[in-house]
């Protein structure tokens, strides 16, 4: 096999393209691949295939794979045709993405470093410039996103995640593969409106769960698009305890100013042992916490409020659930604690998700994973510069997506 016939096989050419030379420049160590299209084989319009007319050529160069240690690139005169209905075209190109200057070879390498390293690395590592590395990345989304023919939306989970300082939040719509489904710039209402306005009428109905904080926007929007939103909006047990935690330590802290000089201290350093769940609770915890509870009663009770909420969601029967969360309801707005008081307020207001949740046996702990790799994608781009590179990043890595370029 020849030279000529080597690239060919190695850039998947067949007629009626061919390789016309292949050029080593040793001065910058760079391979010249050219690629002709045979002047004898008529053109076809690429939208409707009617045969055409040669109206002109371009001439275009793209990097592909490196030739050993040989950087290579190739050339080509790409004809364009003139096409009675649809006009003047460019021919397809089998090696390459019209919009790009990279192979799809080299696209294909670059998305699998994208999926281990930064953006920052992978151009450092390919000697390529960063938005030429963010325009792949972008690509591979877009492709991705075509090709998705079917959405796991039966069980969704909605939350928000910081994009950068100053209070700027995205919406991130998940599934139960583990998989982000949407990203949508804000926490408003809007937000999820603009997911909710691209299905269709037979994915609307086919939601049964969405699991949720109890964000007014969130639940409003739902109520809105979601005909049976009674039984699907789910208020997830993370941001109750969440809830309960912030009530705990703000009575912590309230009662820290009141009690005795010698157990100021310890109160104010015990704070991560009465926001631990019963699973992270270790043996030093529980004795910090009962040596504690004879001085800081307020804090105690209000701990034993918390830690009797947690235990509630093991029912399997809505009524029953119904009652125990009333008796803890009774218990939490007679506990003279203004802070667990507004939070058993707001916690009857929603009870109807809460115990959802529990019939359905659904929470947030896939969202609060994603959201957690979220933010590792965050510290390993030292940040982005806008919200719709972070959401390509998103979806590059969370979305589940078809990434790869068809060669």
């Amino acid at each position: 096999m020849d030279e000529l016939s080597l690239y060919e096989k190695i850039l998947s050419i067949s007629s009626p393209w061919f390789v016309e030379s292949v050029q080593l420049d040793e001065r910058d160590n760079t391979v010249h691949v050219h690629v002709e299209y045979d002047c004898d084989k008529h053109l076809t319009c690429p939208l409707c295939e009617s045969r055409c007319s040669r109206h002109d050529t371009r001439t275009r160069t793209w990097r592909h794979l490196d030739s050993c240690q040989f950087r290579t690139l190739v050339h080509a005169n790409i004809p364009r045709s003139k096409c009675r209905t649809h006009g003047v075209l460019q021919a397809d190109i089998p090696w390459a993405d019209k919009r790009s200057s990279f192979t799809l070879m080299f696209e294909a390498y670059v998305i699998s470093w994208l999926q281990e390293a930064s953006i920052n690395a992978v151009s450092k590592k390919l000697a390529l410039s960063w938005n030429a590395a963010d325009g792949i990345m972008k690509r591979a989304v877009e492709r991705g996103l075509k090709r998705r023919s079917h959405l796991h939306i039966q069980n969704l989970a909605v939350d928000e995640v910081c994009s950068k300082k100053g209070h700027e939040y995205v919406t991130i719509v998940s599934n139960d593969h583990g998989h982000v489904i949407d990203v949508q710039e804000d926490r408003k209402k809007s937000s999820l409106n603009a997911f909710f306005t691209g299905l269709s009428d037979k994915q609307i109905q086919s939601v049964e769960t969405i699991s949720m904080d109890m964000s007014p926007s969130y639940i409003y929007a739902t109520k809105e698009y979601i005909p049976h939103w009674e039984r699907a909006i789910c208020f997830d047990r993370f941001h109750v305890a969440m809830d309960l935690n912030k009530a705990l330590n703000s009575v912590r802290k309230s009662e820290a100013n009141m009690v005795a000089q010698q157990h100021k201290l310890e109160l104010h350093r015990s704070k991560f042992a009465w926001l631990r769940s019963r699973e992270n609770l270790k043996d030093i915890h529980s004795v910090q916490i009962s040596t504690l509870s004879v001085v800081a009663k307020k804090t105690a009770r209000a701990w034993a409020i918390k830690k009797y909420a947690m235990e509630l969601w093991n029912y399997d029967d809505r009524i029953w659930a119904e009652e125990a969360w009333k008796q803890w309801y009774s218990w939490a707005i007679r506990s003279r604690l203004n802070p667990i008081k507004s939070v058993a307020k707001s916690i009857k207001k929603n009870l109807w998700g809460i115990i959802n949740a529990i019939v359905n046996k659904k929470n947030n702990a896939g969202a609060e994973s994603i959201n957690s790799r979220i933010k590792m994608l965050k510290v390993k781009a030292k940040g982005f510069r806008n919200k719709a590179r972070f959401k390509a990043a998103i979806l590059f890595h969370l979305g589940g997506l078809d990434l790869m370029p068809e060669i």
